[in-house]
């Protein structure tokens, strides 16, 4: 895309660090204002000073997602703060390598929630005011949404229930001026994926099977496709899931 666009306003949740930041940063950009959304609240500050520093115009909003009184809020200190809303990019993402025998209940809700949840509760505060600006969202997903991925469980059952969220919104939809679609990355080298620590006895593999044969990717790689589906260049784009993901879902 050429140039940079202006007007525009985004919020992204996850900014504080990894891919959520990358892609705050790919949306700056293009002139896109940000209102980002995390629990991390001093890696926040942190994001959005140094966004504002390079010329955005952006805000931060430190909440856990996982309660949904908190989505609401943000998306109401988002259009209180710029006026509008045109982009919302659920990009906050919770994983922890276990056997599945052995995930804590607790644990298994929390990543119901971040993952699977919050997106929802996003999309229907953002509806409105998506629909005013004929706005668009995008959910960032994981090969563990269209594949089977060990020791991980959970996560994929919530990124696959945010694979169903997308398309079952984009066909409910399909008539309004939205625009619904998702991103599916693969491996990267976040700092997520740095600290995620392996339980005893797990057979690697299992985990080789949908780590790939190609490097990570950067996050700026795959931010890059997510600013490119929520910009107005991909305007005929509804209701799809880009895979990000080296080729591993491929076959």
């Amino acid at each position: 895309m050429s140039g940079r666009e202006t007007g525009r306003v985004a919020l992204v949740t996850g900014a504080a660090r990894g891919l959520g930041r990358a892609i705050a940063e790919a949306l700056a950009a293009q002139g896109v204002a940000l209102m980002l959304v995390d629990v991390l609240a001093e890696r926040l500050e942190e994001t959005r000073a140094a966004l504002a520093a390079g010329g955005a115009a952006c805000a931060a909003f430190p909440a856990d997602i996982s309660e949904r009184a908190n989505c609401l809020a943000a998306v109401a200190a988002a259009v209180a703060r710029f006026g509008r809303l045109d982009v919302l990019v659920n990009a906050a993402g919770l994983m922890r390598f276990n056997h599945a025998h052995e995930v804590p209940e607790d644990e298994f809700w929390r990543i119901m929630q971040v993952n699977a949840a919050a997106p929802f509760w996003f999309f229907q505060a953002a509806l409105p005011h998506l629909l005013e600006s004929h706005g668009n969202m995008v959910n960032v997903l994981s090969q563990s949404a269209l594949m089977g991925t060990s020791y991980i469980v959970p996560y994929g059952m919530s990124k696959a229930a945010l694979l169903q969220m997308t398309r079952s919104l984009a066909i409910e939809y399909v008539e309004q001026p939205i625009r619904i679609n998702a991103v599916a990355p693969g491996g990267m080298m976040t700092e997520i994926s740095a600290e995620a620590r392996m339980p005893e006895g797990v057979n690697f593999a299992k985990i080789k099977r949908y780590s790939g044969e190609r490097p990570p990717a950067a996050p700026a790689e795959v931010a890059a496709v997510v600013a490119f589906i929520a910009s107005p260049a991909a305007s005929g784009v509804h209701g799809a899931v880009w895979t990000a993901d080296g080729g591993v879902t491929a076959g």
